[in-house]
């Protein structure tokens, strides 16, 4: 059973990236997801999170507006769009999955997953 993000870069401020989390081994279908992400010297943020059937998300003050969750179980992945990068979104972005309450505490996930790095430059 696996989990594993995707898509991270380097991009310029303003700019835009997808991240993808696919999991392996299991449907992800009953699965809430959250995104996490955190910055070099800084503990882990909440990011948000979607439910399983993709029809309630949430998201972080600092980031809504501006990033969107999505899924696509037929893929059994999750997306996080990301727009209006800025340089303080710089960090590694992990995801992770949950029977449970897909909320902003990340020991509560069943499966957590590695990360990738994202890139905001100034």
């Amino acid at each position: 059973v696996q989990l594993q993000a995707s898509g991270g870069g380097l991009v310029q401020a303003g700019g835009s990236l997808r991240l993808s989390c696919r999991a392996s081994g299991y449907t992800i279908s009953t699965y809430g997801v959250g995104w996490f992400r955190q910055a070099p010297g800084k503990e882990r943020e909440f990011v948000g999170s979607i439910s399983p059937t993709g029809t309630n998300t949430y998201y972080a003050d600092s980031v809504r507006g501006r990033f969107t969750i999505s899924r696509d179980n037929a893929k059994n992945t999750v997306y996080l769009q990301m727009n209006s990068l800025k340089p303080e979104d710089t960090a590694a972005y992990r995801c992770a999955a949950t029977t449970g309450v897909y909320g902003g505490n990340w020991y509560g996930y069943d499966y957590r997953g590695q990360g990738t790095l994202v890139t905001v430059s100034s």
